[in-house]
């Protein structure tokens, strides 16, 4: 018995040595955490409480926090409070929930390819900090960047594997973006759907200064339903579409709002898209 009790013990060693070892991850990040706030104060704030009121630290403050210190925050707590699996929501690089999967496709990559371009849909560039700026530059100046880069987001803990847009009035201030994910290999969605592709849609409005994360970033107009029915139906106009398999009330009708603050509303309605061969 006492041999027994003792090769469980040891059996349970590994276990309680990665228990530890988690744990000591999560103080050592929360500790970064706590010194990245007390070296903004200490290298930007304190100076200007202390009367200076430079610009340059300043944003320099805006640019550290809003980049770095808060999607560092959000990630950290996102691993706690956010489930891991699929829950019909895109997630933000800080792993806050976003907008809605709101279509599926079924088809082959290069005929949905065929069939966006077909549509008038340019294929957006992947972002870079050059693009990036070339997207900011593009929204001031009101010049047209019909390739410009869409922000990354993630499902199935991954990058979107490509997105396209429609620019509206000649700059990607405002335009139609969708991004498109490749689903897993005999991977089922709620109610055992099968689909080739996931993708999630919405239409960018204005560019501006989010409060919900300090960034320079695009807002989207609320009824995201308005968006996934105009990209069901300039796909339809190619003649590229087989039929269209409307799953109404897939999710449940709802109102919330995505990882920038953003009100999002939506039916609840997946129309899944069979391309033809």
């Amino acid at each position: 018995m006492f041999y027994n009790t003792l090769m469980n013990y040891i059996s349970e060693i590994p276990k309680l040595t990665a228990n530890a070892v988690n744990l000591l991850l999560r103080v050592v990040r929360f500790a970064a955490i706590v010194f990245a706030f007390f070296l903004l104060y200490r290298l930007l704030l304190e100076q200007f409480f202390d009367g200076s009121k430079e610009i340059i630290p300043l944003l320099l403050l805006w640019i550290i926090s809003s980049y770095i210190v808060i999607p560092k925050v959000h990630h950290f707590l996102a691993n706690y409070y956010l489930p891991n699996y699929f829950v019909g929501r895109i997630r933000s690089p800080s792993g806050l929930l976003s907008d809605p999967v709101n279509i599926a496709i079924i088809g082959d990559g290069k005929k949905l390819h065929e069939a966006m371009n077909k549509a008038g849909w340019s294929k957006a560039e992947k972002l870079t900090p050059l693009t990036f700026v070339k997207t900011a530059w593009a929204s001031v100046t009101g010049k047209s960047y019909p390739s410009a880069p869409v922000g990354n987001m993630y499902l199935f803990n991954r990058r979107h594997d490509f997105a396209y847009q429609i620019e509206v009035g000649g700059s990607p201030d405002s335009r139609h973006h969708i991004r498109f994910w490749k689903t897993p290999k005999k991977w089922f969605l709620p109610g055992g759907h099968e689909a080739d592709w996931l993708a999630a849609a919405t239409f960018d409005t204005h560019v501006g200064i989010k409060i919900a994360t300090g960034q320079l970033d695009h807002f989207i107009h609320e009824d995201i339903d308005v968006e996934r029915d105009f990209v069901v139906d300039s796909l339809k106009k190619t003649g590229q579409v087989k039929n269209v398999e409307i799953v109404e009330h897939f999710t449940t009708a709802f109102h919330d709002r995505n990882n920038g603050g953003d009100r999002i509303k939506t039916d609840g309605s997946l129309p899944f898209i069979h391309l033809k061969k």
